[in-house]
């Protein structure tokens, strides 16, 4: 090769390299997806809002420890027989429970075991909006792969179809032959639509859990290193620290406490209470229309402090019912527990199988391939010489897709089916998954309001 020639190559071969480069810079990758589903999916912010509302819980009821204020201010007018009268007033009082049962106290412990509920819920559905986010990365790229394995079949079977018109031609054929390849041609054609309608409906999804539009997407791998080392570590794990089992078990310590508050309405209470007013009195008598006299009180001050001890002796049965109700709900909330457990259980068995799965599979299948592509190229150069049928081609080029299919198909599930098992043991977060993402953190909120004694902007300014 010449000096010019050798400079040529070299040169070309290093723009090919920074195109690979460019192509490679530009395709998005699984973790920028999920860490795109964690900032912007709509299911994912609406649990972000919904336990906002739930942290105002602890502030309403830490509300009954505080005192009431409330001004009021009256003006009245009145005639009889002539007499006249005029009243009016404002004043402000002061109401403070001193005991309620402690039902305050338990309505408060409630509202923060609901508080805590919310937060392991919200972390629950972070794990699923990004397994469904990893899921449809992979579904995406295994649909165009399936696509594009459509489109080859359907110009291979174009090419046997010619050929096998060709060789009738020139006699050497048969039209079976022809209508062999024409069916398989059509039967292409079909399976090709239904892939790429199969990629729109892979996109469509894509871009409701993501937030956008599917562009180049680049090969993922299973998250292998994060994975527990065997099925028994993997139900260990789950149930210590799946946020759903957690979550449940926060809810049987609020039902516990709403129960002790229910009871608490069964028990005496003491309230104090404390006001000044000021009033205006004016009294006119008079007879048929004339003017009379007019006795004028004036301005008076008053205040008052006092303290009301009330016992409840019978509510007409509403408050035993009450209670009997939130005890059942306490025993509801238990057993939910033990559904979550094995909810949770099923749930890492059957990711773990389906991973075990799809690696052998993986395996296999790649050796389906390699021998359907030696079969096929055997098949394609004895029917050339006449020992093998137009029909034996085909077959071993329907097989050859097939086989590619499943390997493709099989690489698809090994990914999700890792992804599967993080979300069912309870770790498939952006911190173990390492992606780029402020996470987000329920207890800024929570902080914010839970002791708040007035104001109507929540802490994001609305």
């Amino acid at each position: 090769m010449s000096l010019v020639k050798t400079r040529i190559f070299a040169a070309a071969l290093v723009s090919a390299s920074m195109v690979v480069l460019a192509n490679g810079a530009s395709a998005e990758t699984i973790s920028g997806a999920l860490a795109k589903a964690y900032r912007f999916n709509s299911s994912l912010n609406s649990s972000r809002a919904s336990v906002r509302i739930t942290d105002e819980g602890v502030a309403i009821a830490k509300s009954g420890w505080r005192p009431t204020i409330m001004g009021t201010s009256s003006i009245n007018y009145a005639t009889q027989a002539g007499t006249r009268l005029t009243t009016g007033g404002f004043g402000v009082s002061i109401n403070q429970t001193l005991f309620d049962g402690f039902q305050t106290l338990n309505n408060v412990k409630a509202a923060e075991s609901k508080v805590r509920a919310s937060d392991e819920q919200l972390r629950n559905t972070e794990e699923n909006i990004l397994f469904s986010a990893a899921s449809a990365y992979m579904d995406v790229i295994l649909n165009r792969q399936i696509a594009a394995f459509r489109e080859k079949n359907l110009a291979f079977l174009n090419e046997q179809v010619r050929a096998a018109q060709s060789r009738l031609d020139v006699g050497e054929g048969t039209r079976t032959d022809v209508a062999q390849a024409e069916a398989q041609r059509s039967l292409a054609i079909s399976t090709l639509s239904a892939a790429r309608a199969a990629v729109l409906t892979a996109e469509a999804t894509y871009h409701q859990v993501v937030g956008d539009e599917p562009g180049k997407l680049a090969p993922a791998r299973p998250v292998q290193k994060a994975l527990p080392s065997g099925i028994g570590a993997a139900f260990a794990i789950a149930a210590a620290e799946h946020p759903a089992i957690r979550g449940t078990q926060q809810l049987v310590d609020a039902a516990e406490f709403s129960v002790k508050s229910a009871e608490g309405a069964l028990l005496p209470s003491l309230t104090a209470s404390a006001g000044v007013s000021r009033d205006y009195s004016n009294t006119s008598i008079g007879a048929g229309g004339v003017p009379g006299r007019s006795i004028t009180n004036g301005w008076s001050n008053s205040a008052n402090v006092g303290l009301t001890f009330s016992v409840p002796i019978y509510q007409g049965g509403r408050v035993s019912a009450e209670v009997r109700q939130a005890k059942e709900s306490l025993g509801q909330a238990r057993i939910e527990v033990d559904v979550s457990r094995d909810q949770v259980r099923q749930a890492v068995a059957a990711a773990w199988s389906q991973y075990q799965s799809a690696k052998e599979a993986v395996q296999a299948d790649a050796q389906a391939v390699s021998a359907a592509q030696l079969a096929l190229q055997g098949e394609v150069e004895e029917r050339n010489v006449g020992q093998a049928t137009t029909l034996d081609v085909l077959t071993s080029q329907s097989n050859l897709i097939t086989a590619q299919v499943n390997q493709v198909t099989a690489q698809h599930d090994l990914v999700v089916a890792s992804y599967a098992i993080l979300s069912a043991i309870g770790r498939l977060s952006p911190s173990r998954l390492g992606l780029r993402v402020a996470e987000y953190n329920p207890k800024e909120h929570y902080n914010a309001v839970k002791d708040k004694w007035y104001g109507l902007r929540t802490p994001d300014g609305r």
